[in-house]
């Protein structure tokens, strides 16, 4: 989780294209989504990035298990509901028309068993019609062990430097980051531990089978990650 860099993630992450993004998420929500209405739960909202465009054409809340990236989130946007809750167990006694996690979140979840929960759980919130949109992590066939990867921010206020190198156990990522900060205040040095489950295109079929949900793999998706898209007859 990103306990001690919640309020670096937009950041290190301002390269992404959110707005671009969103307009070929919602293209692909019309183009699938057979229910009437506009209601939308961006689950893993992280700091409600993507929701920032997603709003603009639907009734969107968010959902993670991040506190810190949360709080970033509700200031961001004071009006929007935000839910604390675990994507593979959350209960919020309703249904959306939409449903998404974006930019790999699913891999969180971790495990093969977790998967399939998750999948049980967004379907139970998922609306007769409604369509679901789920990016994900890396297959174990892609991951390259070893690989030293960094990125650096070099902003007037702000320099960040960030790196790790990747490492597995099992069909689990291991990202151990270390950052190296700098602000007016001063440098900081600190880490931070991040496991992220690899799942087969397999074990992905069979968890949206199983949560009686038709599923399309679309191989590009929206920044080349793939993208599975599921809808609830």
């Amino acid at each position: 989780m990103f306990i001690k860099s919640a309020a670096l993630y937009d950041a290190i992450y301002s390269w992404k294209n959110y707005a671009d993004e969103t307009e070929k998420i919602h293209a692909l929500i019309q183009k699938h989504k057979g229910s009437p209405g506009n209601a939308l739960l961006d689950v893993g909202c992280g700091t409600g990035a993507h929701i920032t465009h997603l709003k603009k054409f639907y009734t969107a809340e968010g959902l993670d298990l991040d506190d810190q990236l949360l709080e970033v989130a509700r200031q961001r946007h004071p009006g929007i509901t935000f839910h604390y809750g675990d994507m593979a167990g959350f209960n919020l006694n309703r249904t959306y028309d939409v449903i998404v996690s974006l930019f790999s979140a699913i891999g969180y979840v971790k495990t093969v068993a977790r998967l399939n929960q998750t999948l049980h759980t967004l379907a139970r919130h998922l609306a007769p019609g409604g369509v679901i949109l789920i990016e994900p992590w890396f297959t174990p066939d892609v991951f390259k062990v070893g690989t030293p990867h960094a990125t650096i921010i070099n902003e007037p206020d702000l320099k960040i430097a960030r790196m790790n190198v990747s490492q597995i156990e099992g069909n689990v990522s291991i990202l151990d980051f270390h950052y190296l900060v700098a602000t007016a205040q001063g440098v900081e040095y600190f880490t931070e531990h991040h496991e992220l489950g690899m799942f087969t295109r397999e074990e992905f079929a069979f968890a949206f089978q199983q949560a009686n949900l038709k599923m399309i793999y679309d191989e590009q998706g929206v920044d080349g990650r793939g993208l599975y898209v599921g809808t609830k007859p």
